[in-house]
């Protein structure tokens, strides 16, 4: 019942808890308790709004989405954590995966524009002097999106 629960709530967080128990077959009092219950225990982190970064250019601006690959010279878990928690607590760092083998991080990062993404890079990579190597891949098409987990 819970992954039911999860898997209806990765597809639609914004429905009614009377409709979220009648799409899993439960009463909403204990619709209500189990959701409370997997937001307690960790299982939900959050529920958000997906934007549209497309349909935002058009208020906001160009933007440039970008997949970047760092690799740092020194690797020890100070080193790691040290990097990981300067560029998470930056705004424009969308995504953070620490990653092996190959580089040490691949981040996913939002820019207004190209000045905006050589301001991002000099404070998270130019600056550093742990940062080795720095390799951007900008998009030109989101062909996919999928926030949700696979639960079958």
């Amino acid at each position: 019942m819970d992954l039911r629960l999860l898997d209806a709530l990765q597809r639609d967080a914004s429905q009614t808890n009377q409709r979220l128990a009648a799409d899993v077959g439960i009463s909403p009092p204990t619709c209500l308790r189990r959701v409370q219950r997997l937001k307690d225990e960790g299982l939900i982190e959050r529920q958000v709004a997906l934007l549209s970064p497309d349909r935002l250019a058009t208020v906001l601006g160009h933007g440039l989405q970008a997949v970047v690959e760092i690799s740092l010279d020194r690797q020890d878990a100070a080193a790691l954590d040290a990097f990981e928690t300067r560029v998470i607590a930056d705004d424009a760092v969308q995504q953070c995966w620490r990653v092996s083998p190959g580089p040490d991080f691949v981040l996913v990062v939002g820019a207004r524009d190209m000045p905006d993404y050589g301001a991002l890079t000099q404070r998270l990579f130019t600056a550093d002097a742990n940062v080795r190597n720095v390799k951007a891949f900008f998009s030109l098409k989101r062909a996919k999106f999928e926030p949700a987990v696979p639960l079958g």
